[in-house]
Parts: structure tokens; sequence; C-alpha cells
């Protein structure tokens, strides 16, 4: 019996929507294929605890869990970090405070105290100290989770520097933990030129997709100590995330992490220097600025200088209408491209664009450009 496949949405040919739409490498679908399984709930999958030894081992902590998703692995972080009726401090533009459903306040039971960035991603400590509630007023919360947006998506995807959790983290108050979401943490270390378990040294959890730049189809890995990840686990299990024979999911993963030709970690500079050229194209184009939102002032240039991962943001001149129609005229010439609640549009360099979509994305820009302007 056959089926005929169903009609719906359709990808564009160039998609920068994001580098959530890698597909799998070959090394990863035939390693899927062969994957020894078990059951995952019961603790006995061998790929599984073999993705899981080796995210904790490179990210230099006691232990690790998978989860289907970067959301259920930062949820599962607050779960076990937080108190119900506790206090998250996060940057006000992270993905946990905007992108995640208000999952701390319907799942956990905490409220969350957004702190502004500087144009780098980076809360300023003096306001995280600030923010910290007094725990001996009845009125107040208790603060008990400080989060970290490692790359820091709305501010161009800036690589945090490991300087600055050290900072951080000798700020605090002695046992106030310090949770990563680090969504795209490896194209963070590539573009620091640094070991992955340097930007996290001083972190006491920890979250990384492997479906995103590395090209997994799914999953995403949370990492920290043995007694913390038993309470994620917990976690887990309370969300509907115990999976059993996953082994053929995390094989991908584990291609993604390992050395040589067929992980995929290296190869993310090759989408940083992509969006730099892109960036530098997009400079040139009439009705191209900056974001202004929290990068530079309202009305200068695209800086190429500050597209040091895979993403380019920039505001196109004339509103929220052309804004829309831009987009629009991008799609019908094979370029899909998305725009945040706040007017910045982003496009997102992966493994499935090369140079030569890179000159087709500049091209479709500027007739779009064109073709809506005012």
């Amino acid at each position: 019996m056959s089926y005929a496949a169903p009609q719906g949405p359709v990808a564009p040919a160039i998609d920068v929507r994001s580098d959530t739409v890698t597909h799998p490498t070959p090394a990863m679908r035939s390693a899927m294929a062969e994957a020894p399984v078990g059951d995952d709930v019961f603790g006995d999958d061998p790929t599984i605890l073999a993705l899981e030894g080796r995210a904790a081992a490179l990210l230099g902590k006691e232990a690790a869990l998978f989860v289907p998703s970067g959301t259920m692995g930062n949820l599962v972080s607050l779960m076990a970090h937080v108190p119900r009726g506790g206090e998250v401090i996060s940057p006000s533009e992270s993905h946990i405070f905007n992108d995640e459903a208000a999952n701390y306040a319907v799942v956990v039971g905490a409220g969350l105290r957004p702190i502004a960035e500087t144009p780098d991603g980076e809360m300023p400590i003096e306001a995280v100290l600030d923010a910290i509630q007094d725990s001996s007023d009845p009125h107040c919360p208790i603060t008990s989770l400080v989060v970290v947006e490692n790359c820091h998506a709305h501010t161009m995807s800036r690589p945090i520097a490991p300087d600055y959790v050290a900072r951080l983290r000798a700020a605090l108050p002695p046992g106030l933990p310090i949770h990563v979401d680090g969504a795209r943490l490896f194209n963070a270390a590539v573009a620091l030129d640094l070991p992955v378990a340097e930007l996290v040294r001083d972190a006491d959890s920890v979250t990384f997709c492997l479906s995103k730049g590395l090209c997994a189809p799914v999953g995403s890995v949370v990492v920290g100590s043995a007694d913390f990840i038993w309470r994620a686990r917990r976690a887990r299990k309370l969300l509907g995330g115990g999976l059993r024979q996953a082994g053929i999911l995390a094989a991908a993963g584990l291609v993604a992490l390992q050395d040589g030709p067929e992980g995929t970690v290296q190869r993310l500079a090759e989408d940083h220097r992509r969006a730099r050229t892109l960036a530098e194209g997009l400079r040139e184009q009439e009705g191209i600025i900056t974001p202004g939102h929290l990068a530079q002032p309202e009305g200068t240039l695209l800086d190429p200088e500050r597209v040091t991962t895979n993403f380019v943001l920039f505001t196109v001149t004339g509103g929220a209408e052309r804004r829309t129609a831009y987009l629009t005229a991008l799609r019908e010439r094979g370029v899909g491209m998305v725009a945040y609640p706040h007017g910045q549009v982003r496009a997102v360099t992966h493994r499935g664009i090369d140079d030569a979509d890179i000159a087709s994305i500049l091209d479709a820009s500027a007739q779009a450009l064109a073709a809506t302007r005012p």
C-alpha cells in the first residue's frame, strides 16, 4: 500500500530562517540505522549512555541527560534548581523568558526577573546583584537561579566569554546556581576558539542542542553534577520525556560530537564565515540598517564586525509594513527569513547553506528591497 504525501507548507529553497532546519548527515543516518538500543527509562540503552558520557566529558561535568528538545532541557534544569515560588534571574531577551511559553511559571511555579542585556548579551553583574531578593523578607520570592544564554541570540548570537561567567560566579552569593542555556554553545566555543568545557567551567548546569547547527534531527543534552542530573531525570519523567529505544536518536548526537571529519562541531566555522559574508553584502544594500534594539543606535549601518557566529540580524527601513512585504518578496524569490517581534530580521547560516546560496540571498534581498521601496 502506498500513501500520498500530505499537502502543506513547503520550505523555501534557500532556508535561513534558523539552523534548526538542518538535515542529518549521511554518517548520522547510517549511525541511527545501526545503533544498538535498549530501554532508556530502565537506563540500559547503550547509545544513550555513550552520548551522555561523551557530553559530560566534553563539558567537564559529572553527568548528563538526553532530552528531546532544548526547551525541555531548560525546563528540567529549572525544575531541578528552583523551588515552587522561587525566582529566576534571566536576560530580558533570553529564550527562557520569551520563547518557552512561560513554562517557568506554568510548570515550575517560579517567577522570573528579567535583566536588560548589554549589546554583547551579558547582564551587568551589578544589576544581577541588585536583583537578588532579600530571603529574610517574607514578602519576597527567594532568588534561586541565575541564567546565562550562550550564544545570546537577540544580540547577533554573540558568544559569552568564560571570564564573564567567572566574574558572575565570584560575585554571586555562595549556593546560588548558574544555569547556561547553551543552545548554540558549540558555536560560541568555535567562535572563541576555546574548549567548550572552559565556557561552562563556572556554571552549575548547562543545556545544549544537538538539533541546530550540529545537524542532529532531534535532541538536546543537559549536563551538571550527578545529584543535579538525578533531579533533572525525575523532572524529565514528570514531563513525559522518558523515551524507550532512544539510542536511534542519540546516535546522531554522538556523530555530531565526535572528532574528525564526520563530526559537525568544527565545521561551524564555515557557517560563521558565510554569515559574515552575508552581513558584508547586506550592509551595502539601501534600506538595511542595524537592529538598533540592543546593538547600536537606530539608523546606523549594519556592522559585519558584530557577526561572530552564524546569525545576521538587521532591520529594514520603512517599519513593520515594509518588513512584512520584504519577507514576502524574499519568499517569492525562494529565500526564507524570519523576524523577531521587536523588528529584527534574522538570517541564520548552517550546513545546508553554501557560498552560492549566500550570493543568491544577496541578489534576492536587493530585488526584494527594490520591490518594496516606499
